[in-house]
């Protein structure tokens, strides 16, 4: 599915963009990078990026798209819960629309902390994650579940997702090395700003 999901993937976060202003930083790390719009952002704000994400097909997708558009990008194959860079290795990071695909919760907040260790001392990240505030959910707590995707030819691939209710999403920010700055629910979303230990 990764070409059909690229390609209804073309342009940045809104959230991510305000994230972005203003900040600049040596290295940066798309953390989920999909098909590089993120990193593509993050391009403009880093002399160096990292994208990493769990999907070959979705790597491919990004090295198209940077070779396209002319913005460089390191791409890395990997898992958001045992990442395999140094600590304090990045001074930017967007890790959004991945942490929800994790389970169990013990994942998540690992992959968290992951985030936390390479995180430089001053480093900066947003993160996100789908929300009980999103419209398609009648729930007001967290749940499970699975979310078809529909291909161009009908057939449906199913996703796991983790659906966070907001007071959650801060409780697993909370238990993770990371320092919360600001946390807001946008677009059915809950974000978080966050810091390194």
């Amino acid at each position: 599915m990764a070409g059909h999901f690229a390609k209804t993937r073309e342009y940045a976060w809104p959230e991510v963009e305000s994230f972005l202003e203003g900040r600049r930083g040596a290295r940066a790390l798309d953390l989920g990078c999909g098909n590089g719009r993120h990193a593509e952002r993050l391009a403009e704000h880093a002399d160096r990026v990292v994208g990493l994400d769990a999907s070959r097909g979705l790597l491919a997708e990004a090295r198209a798209r940077a070779a396209e558009r002319g913005f460089a990008v390191d791409l890395v194959h990997g898992d958001a819960a045992g990442l395999p860079f140094a600590d304090d290795a990045f001074d930017l990071a967007v890790y959004v629309a991945t942490l929800h695909h994790l389970a169990p919760r013990e994942r998540r907040v690992a992959s968290l902390d992951e985030l936390a260790r390479v995180l430089a001392p001053e480093g900066r990240a947003v993160v996100s994650a789908w929300s009980t505030a999103h419209d398609r959910f009648e729930k007001n707590e967290g749940f499970d579940t699975s979310v078809d995707w529909t291909l161009p030819g009908g057939e449906t691939v199913g996703r796991f997702y983790h659906i966070y209710d907001p007071a959650e999403f801060e409780a697993d920010l909370t238990a993770s090395a990371l320092r919360v700055e600001e946390t807001f629910v946008s677009s059915g979303n809950c974000y978080a700003v966050v810091g390194g230990p």
